[in-house]
């Protein structure tokens, strides 16, 4: 099994990409974490729905086939960190590959967020993008270290 980020945008800050570097080094072997950026849709002219179908397309070119699909999204599921290491059992259990999707700036394509297997939500603030992949790398960790009583998380 394999947990992979799915993002729209592939020039990162240097210091994102040093954080979330750090944090995907850390996970097993057996249980890589990966990120698949793909490119924004230039935004000259174009409507938001354009912009995001345009990506939408080049996400669903990242996701490995029958992956199951977690969309980011701020209307999505709140979980804490214990709650994210039982939901991180669960998708261990089911054994196939977790994509998490992530969009640019103008969203997720409403079609692609409809093939969400889950919906989940990373924080009531809205946060930079490069910012996200670091969050969410940590916080798929410390689940990570939760459940395999790792000394990472402490209570």
């Amino acid at each position: 099994m394999r947990l992979l980020i799915a993002a729209v945008g592939q020039k990162q800050p240097a210091w994102a990409d040093l954080a979330y570097e750090d944090f995907a080094k850390r996970f097993p072997a057996e249980l890589p974490l990966l990120l698949k950026a793909v490119k924004a849709e230039p935004r000259g002219g174009k409507s938001a729905e354009q912009l995001m179908a345009a990506e939408a397309v080049r996400l669903e070119a990242a996701v490995p086939k029958g992956a199951r699909r977690v969309v980011l999204d701020e209307r999505g599921t709140r979980m804490t960190t214990t709650e994210l290491a039982r939901r991180l059992e669960f998708w261990l259990g089911d054994g196939r590959d977790l994509v998490f999707l992530v969009g640019g700036p103008d969203g997720l394509d409403p079609a692609l967020k409809a093939t969400a297997d889950e919906t989940l939500r990373l924080s009531d603030l809205t946060l930079p993008h490069a910012f996200v992949r670091v969050f969410l790398a940590e916080a798929l960790y410390r689940a990570w270290s939760l459940r395999n009583g790792h000394p990472y998380h402490r209570e």
